[in-house]
């Protein structure tokens, strides 16, 4: 059903000629987007979004796509509670909202900036007024500078070989049992592509997602070792 929604907006968007958008894509949804090699353009608000919507036409541009970004603080910081993601989340979930309606939630010194479609910003803005115990204030935010959003961390380690299920193992220091399980549960996406394909060889600006645990980019192959080992650089975030 979702790939015949890809293909309805797409055609659409080329018959018609004007941008179409999907609402905000989940990995899943992302890998089946991929396998139909559809051209299109991504976007979830800012660089490196996790979660994105599909904007298909001749001419998108990221000022096109329907995202705003809501910042929620509470009033009084000094009694509110430590608010998390999930506490977020759920708040704008006990709204009614779909999630597909929901982008990123940055949560920054107990701020949130949620980016979402603009369709439900309104209602948010109206609605959302209290987190767990806490009182909040939301407004639309124009910008988040890049010290709010989590940049990854660089590292450098030492690998056997450039196979995918070596990269996955090293970086989360799992066994390779562990990473198996992780490829056989579907769990493993290449440049938002889900894969089952172990002996993949990483290349230079892969992203690799793994459900659970989080991303990091192969940012490239470094040197090689005396005893013949490979020295990887990565971004983790």
């Amino acid at each position: 059903m979702i790939e015949k929604r890809f293909n309805e907006l797409y055609t659409r968007a080329f018959e018609k000629n004007y941008n179409t958008f999907t609402e905000f894509l989940n990995l899943d949804e992302q890998s089946i987007l991929m396998s139909t090699s559809l051209p299109c353009t991504r976007f979830g608000g800012y660089d490196c979004a996790e979660r994105i919507i599909a904007g298909f036409g001749m001419d998108v541009n990221t000022d096109d796509f329907p995202i705003l970004c809501i910042k929620i603080r509470p009033i009084n910081q000094k009694f509110a509670d430590s608010l998390t993601h999930r506490d977020y989340l759920g708040a704008i979930m006990n709204l009614g909202i779909k999630r597909e309606m929901i982008g990123d939630i940055i949560v920054n010194h107990n701020t949130a900036y949620l980016f979402c479609h603009s369709q439900i910003a309104d209602y948010i803005l109206d609605n959302l007024n209290k987190i767990r115990h806490t009182v909040v204030k939301t407004e639309l935010a124009d910008t988040v500078s890049d010290d709010i959003i989590s940049q990854p961390e660089h590292y450098e380690m030492v690998v056997s070989s450039l196979r995918l299920d070596v990269i996955i193992s090293a970086v989360y220091k799992l066994s390779r049992s562990e990473t198996s399980r992780l490829f056989s549960n579907n769990r493993i996406f290449i440049n938002s592509r889900l894969t089952e394909n172990t002996s993949y060889t990483v290349k230079d600006n892969d992203i690799i997602s793994v459900r659970g645990f989080g991303r990091f980019i192969f940012s490239a192959q470094l040197r090689t070792t005396k005893k013949e080992r490979i020295v990887i650089e990565i971004l983790k975030y």
